[in-house]
């Protein structure tokens, strides 16, 4: 019986070539070392571990209206990192992050803005807000079946009973809060004294204000 070496010479240099193809591909991947820590970045592209209820990408909120065009979570790429590192300390105690805010484009702050033009409500975009920044987020604690832990308030409440310092709760309620505190305190995020479920990165408020927007798709 004879054999032919063609077919064989053959599969075997495409066999190179597919290899080459393969190395270039990935060579020319971004890595996350690549990745500037200013960077806007989406959260579900680097865990899937966390929860989300997006509240302004509905009329499920103060405002009573819908101001994203979609449910995304943008962030500074470093506040992602802090932002992970903080749920898997929760991930450790049986919790996870659930998000209802996080990055908001300028141009978002001034439609909200319209809607209620008060600042103990809504930042006045002459300014901007952490929020612009993409160094702050606005979170709350779920179990593993996802029930949220109980915060004595709904997010987005404004009364005394949303500040950090109000001591008419629960003893359930204190340390469900104090969980959050402290472990978002220990990832490097400031709280915010009249909102139990606003975190800013301490190094995210210096970056400028933004108005970067994401494609829906």
């Amino acid at each position: 019986m004879t054999f032919s070496f063609r077919p064989f010479l053959f599969s075997f240099f495409l066999l190179i070539q597919l290899n080459c193809i393969s190395q270039t591909t990935l060579s020319n991947t971004p890595t996350a070392a690549e990745i500037s820590d200013t960077a806007f970045v989406n959260l579900k592209d680097f865990s899937k571990d966390f929860v989300y209820d997006m509240k302004y990408a509905a009329d499920d909120n103060f405002l009573k209206s819908k101001v994203y065009d979609c449910a995304e979570c943008y962030l500074r790429y470093r506040t992602v990192k802090a932002l992970i590192l903080a749920n898997e300390r929760f991930m450790k105690k049986g919790f996870k992050i659930k998000l209802f805010d996080c990055y908001r484009p300028l141009d978002i702050q001034k439609k909200m803005w319209a809607i209620v033009p008060n600042p103990e409500y809504v930042a006045n975009p002459a300014k901007g807000s952490i929020h612009n920044r993409g160094g702050a987020v606005d979170i709350t604690l779920v179990d593993f079946d996802g029930k949220e832990l109980d915060m004595g308030t709904s997010f987005d409440f404004f009364g005394k009973e949303a500040s950090h310092d109000f001591s008419g709760f629960s003893k359930e309620i204190r340390n469900n809060r104090n969980l959050l505190k402290k472990i978002m305190i220990k990832e490097h995020f400031n709280s915010f004294d009249s909102e139990w479920w606003h975190y800013n990165l301490k190094a995210g408020l210096n970056d400028s204000v933004s108005n970067f927007k994401w494609k829906c798709i």
